[in-house]
């Protein structure tokens, strides 16, 4: 086991075969948080072996939702390191090398068994009802010189791992699980390079954390099966074996495991729908971890400084949409006016094409009035863009045809446009504030012997399109007089 003296070292190793998900951000944050916590050191590995599926582009999606996430790590891709290199495809001669020392130390051997001779064994071992039914060593016996002639010659061969016949069960103390036993007999002679000359995961694995000095292993609990066929890798090398914590799976809400199917999985689709970054890594980190058992915003720093494995549940994690959401939102109304402008309405504002952002169209106090009716009524960083479009369309504001009719296109309406406008003259360009339209508008509904819904709807849908709008008062200041005055105008031949 790791010597709790040794400075941790912790890495993340996603293989680039695809985006990377949230199950996977959850193993990076919990490797991130674990290494600033106890001051050590957070890797990034990128372990691309699987010729088939793994690609650069897919290297770089990963990286950019590391980057996006603030998972800064200490050591790997464009951060460099004296452990490198830190792609696995790039390591190969390191594997090699590892494998041809444990064969001369007789940790392993060479096997020249044919697929058919494989198969053959496997069918005569169930016959026989075998308890046993792995690889049945049958090269294991072979004198190491003529393996040795054997391979010289280019006959197929793979290598593979020589399992201690009277190895006892291999204990497993994990940090979440506990102590967990494999009977060291069901384990084979696994193979650890393949007849193609690519080394296997389990090998891989092995000699990329001993050799990087990993002192925790902390990933998903699929990979606990692997553990003891590791442990066998690390024995034969003669390195010490480090401490692991493997962390649940993630359920959806049918208690499934999380899929594609229950709604969004990538990291980068929560960015594209307009997730922050820290409100994401909040709720993944609760995903399995909390502090105490009550605290629900858990900011970056807090999460680096408190973070431990005693805290790590064993038991399934399950995703719940609302929660995120509403994590979510914490962190929005968290914002100053200033940051919400800044860092969420004018990039999305900008991004639809609304604004300029070397020439924004208003000035400041503009954007802090309208950060300040929208910050409240925003979940999603999307969600101003549709809030704010009516401000952007001049005289011709864009209709919703459930709203004019419900609101517009009955008795009464054309009646409540026209004292509102009448009203609204009356309030002068240099006193055209909320407080000062509410209260022109405000007895209007009781004068005109209507309900103030009815009047208010009426009003709201000519100035804004829709009955689902910011505060009136608000909208109407931000619009300014003139094209609010217009918009009332142009509203009245659609009014009953």
């Amino acid at each position: 086991m790791s010597d709790q003296n040794t400075p941790v070292r912790v890495r993340f190793a996603p293989s680039p075969t695809g985006k990377l998900h949230v199950g996977g951000a959850r193993t990076a944050i919990y490797n991130w948080a674990f290494a600033r916590a106890n001051h050590g050191t957070f890797i990034l590995r990128i372990d691309d072996t699987d010729p088939t599926r793994s690609t650069e582009e897919n290297t770089q999606v990963i990286l950019r939702a590391m980057r996006w996430l603030g998972l800064d790590w200490d050591e790997g891709p464009a951060v460099g390191g004296d452990y490198g290199p830190y792609w696995q495809t790039q390591r190969l001669a390191l594997y090699h090398e590892a494998a041809e020392r444990l064969v001369a130390k007789d940790r392993a051997y060479y096997c020249f068994c044919t697929p058919e001779r494989l198969a053959a064994d496997r069918k005569t071992a169930e016959e026989r009802h075998d308890p046993f039914q792995g690889y049945q060593r049958t090269c294991r016996s072979i004198d190491p010189v003529e393996a040795r002639r054997r391979v010289d010659a280019g006959e197929p061969h793979t290598i593979r791992i020589k399992v201690p016949e009277d190895r006892g069960d291999v204990a497993i103390h994990d940090a979440v699980h506990g102590t967990v036993t494999f009977n060291a007999r069901e384990l084979d002679d696994f193979i650890i390079v393949r007849t193609d000359g690519t080394p296997t995961y389990n090998f891989t694995t092995v000699v990329d954390d001993t050799l990087m000095r990993i002192t925790h292993v902390i990933r998903g609990d699929d990979h606990l099966s692997n553990t003891p066929r590791q442990v066998m890798v690390y024995e034969a090398l003669g390195a010490p074996t480090p401490a692991f914590a493997h962390i649940s799976m993630i359920l959806g809400p049918d208690g499934k495991k999380l899929s594609k199917r229950h709604g969004a999985t990538s990291v980068e689709e929560y960015r594209d729908r307009g997730y922050d970054a820290d409100a994401l890594v909040n709720y993944l980190a609760l995903l399995g971890w909390a502090p105490d058992g009550e605290t629900t915003i858990v900011p970056r720093d807090m999460l680096a400084r408190e973070f431990s494995l005693e805290h790590v549940s064993k038991n399934p994690a399950t995703f719940d949409f609302k929660k995120l959401d509403w994590i979510q939102q914490q962190y929005v109304q968290a914002m100053s006016d200033e940051e919400f402008v800044f860092q969420l309405l004018m990039p999305e504002l900008v991004g639809a094409g609304l604004e300029r952002e070397a020439d924004p169209a208003h000035p400041k106090a503009w954007y802090l009035l309208l950060a300040s009716i929208l910050k409240p009524r925003t979940t999603l960083a999307p969600d101003v863009v549709e809030k704010s479009r009516f401000l952007y369309e001049g005289e011709d504001v864009t209709f919703d045809e459930k709203s004019v009719s419900r609101n517009l296109s009955r008795d009464g309406a054309h009646a409540a446009l026209e004292a509102a406008r009448e009203a609204l003259l009356d309030v002068a360009a240099d006193g055209w504030h909320a407080a000062a339209i509410d209260a022109a508008l405000e007895p209007l509904p009781e004068r005109l012997g209507t309900t103030k819904r009815k009047f208010y709807g009426a009003v709201r849908v000519a100035v804004c399109g829709n009955q689902v709008s910011p505060p009136l008062g608000e909208s109407l200041e931000l619009l300014g007089r003139g094209l609010a005055l217009a918009r009332l105008e142009k509203a009245l031949p659609l009014a009953r």
